[in-house]
């Protein structure tokens, strides 16, 4: 199983409809709304060799930081809506 996703992994970061810089922007913005110091690490490194900008990288993750703020306080919302029930 590990050979699998190691295989998933690679095909889904290499170049396709989108950039593999644009990939790798993607995954360090998910890697920071998900908490995992490794993947920041690793995709920060990537970022970097596909020569993504710290401006780009700085965008990415606060696009995925409004998002998840959003995410928590619709979810805030429905925690209210149902005290109210």
């Amino acid at each position: 199983m590990f050979k699998a996703f190691v295989a998933f992994d690679r095909k889904a970061l290499s170049e396709g409809n989108l950039t593999a810089k644009l990939k790798e922007l993607i995954a360090v913005a998910v890697a920071h709304t998900n908490g995992c110091p490794h993947y920041i690490d690793v995709h920060v490194k990537q970022v970097k060799k596909h020569r993504a900008s710290k401006e780009e990288m700085a965008e990415s993750i606060m696009v995925a930081t409004v998002l998840k703020a959003g995410f928590a306080m619709t979810q805030g919302v429905n925690a209210l809506v149902a005290y109210d029930e």
